[in-house]
């Protein structure tokens, strides 16, 4: 990259510096928290969702995504797209009703709200005749009809919301149309359905709470919970509260009581509500039946079915979580056959997706709303611009039927891959390159140990013959077997394709990608970090027991090397040097350095204080008890929102100790902090680096370790040559030690060459995709601690310069990374930085070398400290925190790169109304 002199370009530098920075909330990535409503448009063919906290979001083909927010803090309970149009509308809890539009700005399509309306009923009438129960977007594309809980239908003009009074639907014409035999208080209830005659629009089904219908005079003694006209317009399917579902034949004035087709799918005992049900047709073949709920009640009540029904083919879809609703799509998506061609599911905690036209009726991976939380997220790693060879062993792909709109975004300029360790031992790999946020891959390391899930992996799988036929669909399962399986930390190197990975239970797994599967026995090298001291007694949990037997792992990342740090507690900070073949670790006890090519330890040491009695607890000692009797309890038997909510207390709890450990925000003045506190020997960052330890004129491979305590070593490594690297052993000598005087956490490391740029990344130079570093200017050393950035001359370990972060409203640093700032406007200038994330949620960018703040931002809550806490930068000024356990926010403090949803909706082709104007629908 270009660089500009010190004198005589001061003027220009000055102006480029403020091309560099830019902050921008760009897109959510995961799957949208509490979701409430569902809705698709055929003709726009969008997705949306509406969330309890009142946001609402479209999808379309992959990268189209919109998202617009409620000013009313509540929650969204039906979502409706106006037939043909760009326009929808949104119920709320508080009963109001929203319009949005996609409306065109600058070639791109932008989601706004255009209106609100809420009923507001005749003087004195009280709150049921205008609460809002169900919704219905006439085809005409102008009108919306209401029903109330009070049993009215109110008629309003839309896009304006101007409500028709003429038109209205009382209850009084329901009651005075009706046959004296069918009224009754019991009967005009609520309005449960509004329904549209799919070839005369003149006619909608009124369908009210106790069972009666209207247009017809019909009667059933349960509760009605939802009706679906057929699409020849000759049948009416109505379902009830018992579990039954009735076929009603439109006959004119007249009911031929022959018509009628009741039936209890799953009686004759007891069964649950039927409370959706659809019919679709094929073309020379039987309908598809598509309905939810109806189990029997007693045996299956808990269960969250969807049944499909087509000839002789009947399947129950047994999800993981409560169902919120669902529809079909019948574009075509797939083959030019217009039959039904997937079953689109909401259910609480994920989208599933179903083929209807492949057999077997398999799920389609979803290139969006991924549960990033099917197992809770523990850790992220984010590595950018990885190279094509790597990408493509890892990379996968499949079709996808929701189409809707252009996605108008630039390429992206380079492969990223996200991380994320799980609680159950998984490791996902995320596509992050563009605004989809898509799985590649998935690895498991509950392999290499003896747990339970092997015993439970098809527990809920049908079996021939069984009846109900159900089968199990959907990922989400916040299970953990063992929670001493949860990923902490994660690192990998993208040019050998080698990958470290440690957990909860003190076990660091070196693994390397493998194109076949390969049987092998993965042995335990066992690190005593508390060095033979005396008077301590571990009162954590146990570590994994490994299999001794060889286990067959499947093609891709396949583990060879295992560490297991004795006592067994967290691993806090982990680091990889492919070049080098070492990985560095560290817990709350001390840290470690491991030859992952001879499988020998190279160093061991402990940093615990005498007085860190806490540290010898482990964060999951207090938990894993009634963990493990709620695993006994509640593994096989089906996992009911009470037990959920168990969990998460349980997984809240743990969280609670880490957070204690090293990330609740602390307000005061900076101070100095007495040895004597908890956890000074915890281990917060390792650092290789090849620079100046002994003397300025030899550079040495050496490695750098950081306390909670503010205490920093450094150990010069000596690496035999390469020709007898096998076979001589790796040795480590400590060199330096420093103790900073205020004793805060070090939380990043970083060597700086004679340029003042960072050390590159371990093969980074030999694949040329970085310059060499200067090794003829003097190095620096430039420790990061929570309170301050300071600067050290190498060798000598002399104070440079240093910057505090602030001495009076507390903020202290939680996440630190090294990012390049390109210039928006000249490609050659750019200029590395350091991100920084404080407790308060604010970012910070701080030049390099000369440690000078450039810009702030606040970014996250200050309350939110799991938000704090999950924060992950990229190397190019990007960055990732979780807003809920199942989303992800990215942002962009670099005003080159930028990832953000460029899309177009276009106006649907007109389709010509069935009918000019309507009359009233009585």
């Amino acid at each position: 990259m270009k660089r500009f002199r010190r004198h005589g370009h001061e003027t220009q530098r000055d102006r480029l510096k403020q091309e560099l920075y830019q902050f921008n909330k760009t897109v959510e990535h995961g799957f949208p928290h509490q979701p409430s409503a569902l809705g698709y448009s055929p003709s726009l063919q969008l997705l949306a969702i509406g969330t309890r906290s009142g946001a609402i979001k479209l999808y379309g083909a992959p990268g189209v995504e919109f998202m617009g927010l409620h000013d009313e803090n509540a929650a969204v309970t039906q979502v409706h797209f106006m037939p043909h149009q760009v326009e929808l509308v949104t119920l709320l809890d508080d009963n109001s009703l929203h319009m949005w539009t996609l409306r065109g700005h600058k070639g791109l399509s932008e989601l706004l709200e255009i209106g609100r309306f809420t009923l507001t009923g005749p003087p004195g009438a009280p709150p049921s005749v205008t609460r809002v129960t169900s919704v219905l977007a006439h085809s005409s594309g102008e009108l919306l009809l209401l029903g109330t809980e009070g049993g009215h239908v109110f008629i309003v003009e839309v896009p304006g919301f101007r409500e028709l009074e003429e038109r209205n639907i009382s209850l009084d014409q329901v009651a005075n149309s009706v046959p004296e035999d069918y009224i009754g208080r019991r009967n005009l209830e609520h309005v449960e359905s509004l329904q549209e005659n799919p070839v005369n629009p003149n006619q909608v089904v009124l369908g009210y709470g106790r069972g009666l219908m209207v247009i017809w005079d019909l009667e059933k003694q349960c509760q009605l919970e939802s009706v679906w006209w057929t699409e020849d317009g000759e049948y009416i399917i109505s379902s009830h509260s018992d579990g039954s579902y009735c076929r009603w034949m439109v006959g004119g004035e007249d009911m031929n009581d022959d018509e009628e087709k009741s039936d209890i799918p799953y009686g004759h005992f007891p069964c649950k509500a039927i409370s959706k049900i659809v019919q679709l047709p094929t073309e020379g073949g039987p309908p598809f039946l598509l309905f939810s709920g109806g189990m029997p009640r007693a045996s299956y009540g808990d269960r969250h079915c969807i049944t499909v029904i087509h000839g002789k083919t009947h399947v129950a879809l047994d999800f993981t979580s409560r169902i919120i609703d669902f529809f079909a799509i019948r574009d075509g998506w797939k083959h030019s056959v217009d039959n039904p061609s997937a079953l689109v599911v909401l259910v609480e905690e994920e989208l599933v997706v179903i083929d209807l036209q492949t057999e077997g009726w398999p799920v389609i991976q979803t290139p969006y709303l991924i549960p990033l939380h099917s197992s809770a997220i523990t850790c992220s790693h984010h590595i950018s611009a990885i190279p094509l060879k790597l990408w493509e062993r890892i990379i996968a792909a499949g079709p996808w039927p929701i189409t809707g709109g252009q996605n108008l975004a630039p390429d992206p300029p380079q492969r990223d891959l996200l991380l994320t360790g799980h609680e159950d031992g998984i490791v996902n790999f995320w596509d992050a390159s563009g605004v989809c946020l898509y799985p590649m891959y998935k690895l498991s390391t509950a392999g290499v140990f003896h747990t339970d899930s092997d015993l439970n992996d098809n527990m809920n799988q049908g079996t021939e013959g069984e009846w109900p036929p159900f089968r199990k669909v959907g990922c989400f399962d916040p299970y953990s077997d063992d929670p001493r399986l949860g990923i902490q930390k994660i690192h990998l190197c993208k040019y050998s394709g080698y990958l470290t990975v440690a957990g909860t239970a003190g076990q660091i797994l070196v693994l390397e990608l493998n194109d076949e599967a390969a049987e092998q026995t993965v042995e335990a090298k066992v690190v005593d970090l508390l060095q033979g001291q005396e008077g301590f007694r571990w009162k954590g949990h146990t570590r994994l027991d490994v299999r001794e037997e060889p286990v067959l792992f499947p093609a891709g990342f396949q583990p060879f090397a295992l560490v297991q740090c004795q006592p067994p507690a967290v691993v806090t900070a982990l680091t990889l040097h492919s070049e080098w073949k070492l990985v560095a670790f560290g817990t709350s006890h001390g840290f470690g350095l491991y030859d992952y090519q001879q499988r020998n330890n190279v160093l061991i040491k402990c940093t615990l204080n005498p007085t860190d009695q806490v540290a010898l607890e482990g964060p999951l000692s207090r938990v894993k008890s009634i963990k493990k009797s709620l695993r006994q309890s509640f593994r096989r038997i089906r996992r009911s929102r009470v037990s959920l909510r168990k969990h998460h207390v349980n997984n809240a709890a743990k969280v609670a100790a880490h957070a204690h450990m090293e990330l609740a925000p602390v307000q005061r003045k900076i101070e100095a902090r007495s040895s004597d506190d908890s956890f000074t020997g915890l281990v917060r960052t390792l650092y290789f680096a090849d620079t100046f330890l002994t003397d300025s004129s030899h550079n040495t491979p050496s490695l750098w370790a950081g306390t909670n305590g503010g205490c920093v070593f450094a150990y010069m490594l000596r690496l035999p040559p390469a020709e007898h690297r096998a076979e001589e052993p790796v040795t480590a000598h400590q060199a330096k030690e420093i103790q900073l005087m205020h004793r805060a956490p070090v939380v990043g490391i970083v060597v700086l060459d004679g340029h003042g740029a960072p050390l590159p990344e371990p093969l980074e130079v030999a694949h040329d995709l970085a310059r060499s570093p200067d090794m003829h200017g003097s190095h620096h050393l430039l420790v990061i601690s929570e309170e301050q950035f300071k600067v050290f001359t190498l060798p000598k370990v002399s104070a440079k310069m240093k910057l505090k972060l602030t001495a009076i409203d507390g903020s202290r640093v939680r996440r630190v990374g090294v990012a390049w700032f390109g210039s928006s406007r000249t490609e050659d200038y750019g200029e590395s930085g350091l991100v920084v994330l404080t407790n308060q949620g604010d970012l910070h960018i701080v030049s390099l070398p000369h440690i000078k703040m450039q810009v702030h931002y606040p970014c996250i809550r200050r309350e939110d400290v799991s938000g704090i806490a999950s924060c992950v930068f990229t190397k190019y000024g990007q960055g990732f925190y979780l807003i809920s356990p199942s989303e992800f926010e990215r942002f962009s403090l670099s005003t080159r790169y930028l990832v953000e949803p460029r899309c177009l909706v276009d106006l649907p082709e007109i389709v010509p109304n069935l009918l000019n104007e309507v009359n009233n629908c009585h």
